[in-house]
C-alpha cells in the first residue's frame, strides 16, 4: 500500500526566529496496476525535470522541487501514458486527433468551436478511465492519508486534482488557467471522476484558441497532477523578476487569504509586494481589495466566504514576505532561469510550494517610452506593456464575447481564461480587479496585447463605445485616442523603445495567418518558418487529401490555402516569408477524417514516409500545394519555397522537377530553400546547392535526435537530447561554412535561441545569416544577438590590434 512519511517543520531564518516556518511534507507512493498501466501513477519523488514529457510542465516541476528538497506537499502524477492507453482502450484516440485538426480549423467561429468542443468531451467521457489505471489512482490517493500525523481517513483526504497537460507550464508557454483544476476533492470516486474531468478540458474551446493563437498544433495530452492540499491562511504567487518590465533584480509578490485560486484567477485585486533581491528589501507593499476568500467546504469542495478583515490591511507581515521570496530566489537558483512560484501559508506560519514553472513572458527590457500625457479616467496595475487605442466594449462575461469587434478594448471585471477567444481579438485589456500574476495578464503578455488589471472602477466609470488609450506599461487609462500609440512588440515590449539593429536576421515561425498583422508589426525581419500544417489542415477541413480529391474539391482547397499564405505574405511584404512544404507524417495524416482508408502504419514514422520522398510516390497533394503557393506569389512575390526532410540527392532532384513542372516553377525570382534536418546533408549539401537551392535552414530539432540516435518525444532518454551537444553544435558549423562557402544564406529555426544562453552567439561566430524564432522570443534573441556581434567585433579589433 502506497505511504506517506514524514511530518516536520524547519524555520526558515528569516527575522526573528519562527517567522516563517518551512513545512516539509514527503511521501511515498507505490501503485499498484496491472503490466499493461504499471507506470502510469507515479509519485512526486520519482519524478524529475526530465519526465516532462509524461508528467507534463506541472508535474515534473513538482517532482523536481521535492527532489530538491523544497517544501511540497505530497502527491501523485497520473501520467499522460495512462490518458493515451485509456482514450485507445475507449476507441476514441483517431477520432479526438480528427476533432482537434478541426477544431483548430474552427477558432474564430466561436459556434463551429463549441460544437467540435463538446464533441470531444464527450468521446473522453465515453472512454472512461481502465479498471486498471483507476485502481492504481485510487491506491495512490489512499497512500497520501496513511500518516497518523492528522488522523484524516484514507478515503477522506482532501487533494488538489491539476491538469498538466504536454506543454503546459513549459519554458514557451504557460497555459496559465486553459485545462481544469479542481481543489479540496474528497474521496476516491471523486478524484477519479476528476482525473476524468481534468482530461476533458484538453478540449475546451479556451484551450484550442490559446493552442491557435500560439502555433501548436500537435495533438494534445494530459497528465493530472493529485496534491495534498494544504488549508492556507493566505495563499498567491511570487515572480523572481517583474513580468511587466522584465527587471530580473526583484521578486514581485502577489498574495490574498485564503485559497490562491482568487490570485491566479484574477478574481480579487491582491496585495502586490516587491522585493530587491540584492538586499532582500521590501521596496513596495500595496494592499489589495479583497471582498471576499475561499476555503474548504465542511464535507469537501470549495466554500466562499466574505472577508472580515478591515479594508487596507496587508496579508502578509514583513517577515512572512521576505520569507517567501527567499523560498522563490532558492527555486530560481535551482532552476537557474526565472520562475513563477505559487505557494501557500498554513495557520502554523508553514510556507508550502504547490507550483514552480518558467516565467514564459520575461524578456529583455528596454529603456521605458514616453508615457502617455494626461489625467487618467482610471489607474490600475501594468500588467502587460504595451500602448492600445481603441473603442471600450464593457462585456458582462465570455459569454458576450462575441460582441467584441476586432481592435476595440475589452472592459470587464474579470478575465477568466474563458474570454481567451475573445483576447485574440482585443487592442487591449482592462479589469476592475486581478493582479500582475493573474491568469489573464499572463495570457496577454503571451499575446502582446497591452493590459490593465485592478482597475476597481473601470467597469463603472468607462463607458460602452466610448474611445480609450490603454498604457499597459504605467496602468493608466485615457479617455480619447491619444497621440503616442504604439501596438506592443514581441513579448509585449512596447515598439516605442527601438530594437538593436543586427547584421543577423531575426526571423519568426509562424503556423496560423490570424496574427500575421500582429506580428509583422513588430521589429522582425521576416518568416522563417511558415508552417504548412495548420493551414493545410484547416483548408483540407480536417479530412485526408486523398478524400478531398477524390470528391474533387481541389479547386477550393487550392483558393483556401493560396488565401492563408497570401494574407500572411502581405502582411509581412516585402520582407521574406519561407513557407516550408506539408510536412505531417503519416501517423498524423492517419488522424484525419478518411486517414486510415490511405496511410500506412508505421513503427516509426517519425523517420518513415514522409518530406521529400512522400512528394516524389505521392506528387497529387504536392502538386495542389504548389499551384496554391504560385498563386499567392502572384499577389505577393515574397514567399520562398522550403522543402522538409531532404535525405538524398535524387529525391530532391526528382522533387525539383516537380516544382518546376508545376505554375510555380515558372514564377521569376522564386527561392528555393531546404530544410537541413537529416545528418546526410552534410555530404549532399555541394550538390543540393548546384540543383538551384539557394537557402538552407537548419531545424535543430530534429537534426539533433537522428545525430544522437535519440527520440526527442522520449521521457527516458530526455537527458541526451541536447541541441548545445559538441557533435550537434559541429554539424551546425559545417552546414554555416558550407553555406557560405558557396555564397548562400543559412538560418536556423528552433527552441536552443530562446531556452539556452550563449546558444544565439555561438550561430554568430559561426556566420549564420538568420535565426527564425517563435514572435514571444524575438525581443530577448535579439538582444542576445546585439550583445554577441558586438563581443565579435570587439574580439577581432583587439585581434588586429594585436597582430605585429
Amino acid at each position: 500500500m502506497p505511504k506517506v512519511t514524514g511530518l516536520g517543520a524547519l524555520d526558515s531564518g528569516v527575522g526573528a526566529p519562527g517567522a516563517v516556518i518551512v513545512g516539509i511534507m514527503t511521501a511515498t507512493v507505490e501503485p499498484t496496476a496491472d503490466a499493461v498501466l504499471a507506470d502510469a501513477v507515479r509519485g512526486f519523488e520519482t519524478l524529475r525535470l526530465a519526465d516532462e514529457v509524461e508528467a507534463g510542465g506541472k508535474g515534473a516541476n513538482l517532482g523536481e522541487l521535492a527532489f530538491a528538497g523544497f517544501p511540497v506537499p505530497p502527491g501523485f502524477v497520473v501520467l499522460r501514458s495512462g490518458y493515451l492507453e485509456a482514450m485507445r482502450r475507449g476507441e476514441v484516440d483517431v477520432e479526438l486527433a480528427a476533432e482537434h485538426r478541426q477544431a483548430l480549423a474552427a477558432v474564430g467561429d466561436d459556434k463551429e468551436l463549441a460544437r467540435r468542443c463538446d464533441r470531444m468531451r464527450s468521446s473522453v467521457a465515453v472512454a472512461g478511465m481502465p479498471a486498471e489505471l483507476r485502481d492504481a489512482v485510487v491506491a495512490a490517493y489512499h497512500g497520501l492519508g496513511d500518516s497518523s500525523d492528522d488522523g484524516v481517513a484514507q478515503d477522506a483526504v482532501p487533494v488538489a486534482v491539476r491538469s498538466s497537460a504536454t506543454g503546459e507550464d513549459g519554458a514557451s508557454a504557460s497555459f496559465a488557467g486553459m485545462n481544469a483544476s479542481f481543489t479540496n476533492v474528497t474521496g476516491a470516486d471523486a478524484v477519479v471522476e476528476a482525473v476524468r474531468r481534468c482530461w476533458a478540458s484538453l478540449f475546451s474551446p479556451r484551450a484550442e484558441s490559446y493552442r491557435a493563437e500560439r502555433g501548436f498544433t500537435e495533438d494534445p495530452a494530459m497528465a493530472v497532477v493529485v496534491q495534498r492540499m494544504v488549508a492556507p491562511r493566505s495563499s498567491g504567487v511570487a515572480f523572481t523578476a517583474d513580468p511587466s518590465t522584465g527587471a530580473t533584480d526583484r521578486v514581485v509578490i502577489e498574495a490574498a487569504r485564503g485559497q490562491g485560486e482568487v490570485v491566479v484567477s484574477g478574481a480579487v485585486e491582491p496585495d502586490h509586494y516587491v522585493v530587491s533581491k540584492g538586499e532582500l528589501r521590501i521596496i513596495q507593499a500595496r494592499s489589495g481589495n479583497q471582498k471576499f476568500q475561499i476555503i474548504a467546504g465542511a464535507k469537501g469542495g470549495d466554500r466562499r466566504v466574505a472577508v472580515a478583515e478591515a479594508a487596507g490591511q496587508r496579508v502578509l507581515d514583513d517577515d512572512m514576505i521576505l520569507g517567501i521570496a527567499q523560498l522563490a530566489i532558492a527555486v530560481e537558483q535551482h532552476h537557474r532561469k526565472a520562475q513563477d512560484v505559487e505557494w501557500a501559508v498554513d495557520e502554523e506560519r508553514r510556507c508550502w510550494l504547490v507550483q514552480a514553472r518558467p516565467i514564459t513572458t520575461l524578456a529583455k527590457p528596454v529603456p521605458a517610452a514616453e508615457p502617455v500625457v494626461g489625467t487618467p479616467l482610471v489607474t490600475g496595475l501594468p500588467a502587460s506593456p504595451g500602448v492600445a487605442t481603441g473603442v471600450a466594449r464593457v462585456l458582462s462575461g465570455p459569454q458576450e464575447g462575441a460582441r467584441l469587434r476586432d481592435g476595440e478594448i475589452l472592459v470587464a471585471t474579470m478575465t477568466t481564461p474563458d474570454w481567451v477567444p475573445t483576447l485574440r481579438r482585443a487592442a487591449g485589456v482592462v479589469t476592475d480587479s486581478g493582479g500582475a500574476t493573474c491568469h489573464a495578464a499572463i495570457v496577454t503578455r503571451e499575446l502582446g496585447v497591452p493590459c490593465v488589471v485592478g482597475a476597481r472602477s473601470a467597469t463603472s466609470v468607462i463607458a460602452d463605445g466610448q474611445a480609450l488609450t490603454v498604457d499597459g506599461t504605467t496602468g493608466a487609462v485615457f479617455a480619447g485616442k491619444h497621440a503616442r500609440s504604439h501596438p506592443a512588440g514581441a513579448n509585449g515590449l512596447d515598439r516605442a523603445a527601438a530594437a538593436p539593429v543586427t547584421a543577423t536576421k531575426i526571423y519568426v515561425n509562424l503556423a496560423m495567418p490570424d496574427v500575421a498583422e500582429s506580428v509583422a508589426a513588430r521589429e522582425v525581419d521576416g518568416v522563417g518558418l511558415l508552417r504548412a500544417e495548420f493551414m493545410l489542415t484547416r483548408a483540407l477541413r480536417g479530412r485526408h487529401p486523398k478524400d478531398l480529391i477524390a470528391r474533387g474539391e481541389q479547386a477550393a482547397f487550392v483558393e483556401r490555402m493560396a488565401d492563408s499564405i497570401g494574407r500572411i505574405a502581405a502582411a509581412f511584404a516585402p520582407r521574406p516569408v519561407v513557407y516550408r512544404a506539408t510536412d505531417l507524417r503519416s501517423n498524423e495524416f492517419r488522424g484525419l477524417i478518411g486517414g486510415s482508408e490511405f496511410e500506412p502504419v508505421e513503427d516509426n514514422p517519425m523517420i518513415g514516409y514522409r518530406g521529400c520522398f512522400r512528394y516524389v510516390h505521392e506528387p497529387e497533394m504536392f502538386n495542389l500545394e504548389l499551384t496554391a503557393l504560385s498563386r499567392a506569389r502572384d499577389r505577393s512575390p515574397n514567399v520562398a519555397l522550403m522543402l522538409p526532410f531532404v535525405r538524398t540527392g535524387w529525391e530532391l532532384e526528382r522533387c525539383l522537377e516537380l516544382v518546376d513542372a508545376s505554375p510555380l516553377g515558372q514564377a521569376r525570382g522564386l527561392h528555393r530553400w531546404v530544410m537541413a534536418e537529416v545528418p546526410s546533408v552534410m555530404y549532399w549539401l555541394p550538390q543540393y546547392f548546384g540543383l538551384g537551392i539557394d537557402g538552407v535552414s537548419i531545424g535543430s530539432n530534429d537534426l539533433t535526435q537522428l545525430i544522437l540516435g535519440v527520440d526527442r518525444d522520449s521521457r527516458l532518454c530526455a537527458e541526451v537530447f541536447d541541441e548545445a551537444d559538441p557533435a550537434v553544435l559541429d554539424a551546425i558549423e559545417t552546414i554555416v561554412r558550407t553555406a557560405r562557402a558557396h555564397g548562400v544564406t543559412s538560418s536556423l529555426c528552433g527552441q536552443a535561441p530562446t531556452s539556452r544562453p550563449g546558444y544565439a552567439e555561438h550561430l554568430v561566430r559561426m556566420g549564420i545569416t538568420s535565426i527564425s524564432v517563435d514572435p514571444s522570443a524575438v525581443t530577448q534573441v535579439r538582444h542576445a544577438v546585439a550583445a554577441a556581434e558586438q563581443r565579435v567585433l570587439l574580439h577581432a579589433a583587439l585581434a588586429d590590434r594585436d597582430r605585429p
